[in-house]
């Protein structure tokens, strides 16, 4: 159960981060969001986590990194798509 918590966690957090960076006119894409929510949410979550002294637990300190891990993501993925084109 906890696993499936995580996967829609991070894909809200994904879709979130698409919203703030301006994605919402196309509407969101839920593959994209999957992949930079979970992505973002380990590597933001992790560190922001374990840099506060929290340790691995549910604390908001992880959940601000991995809405922030999450823009970077994204941000990071819609630069990669403009240069590529």
């Amino acid at each position: 159960m906890l696993i499936i918590g995580l996967i829609l966690f991070g894909m809200l957090v994904g879709a979130a981060a698409q919203l703030v960076l301006g994605r919402s006119r196309k509407g969101i894409d839920w593959t994209l969001a999957f992949v930079t929510g979970l992505a973002g949410s380990f590597v933001g979550g992790l560190l922001s986590s374990l840099l506060a002294g929290d340790g691995l637990e549910l604390r908001p300190s992880g959940l601000i990194g991995s809405f922030v891990g999450a823009l970077i993501v994204t941000a990071a993925w819609q630069w990669w798509k403009r240069r590529a084109k």
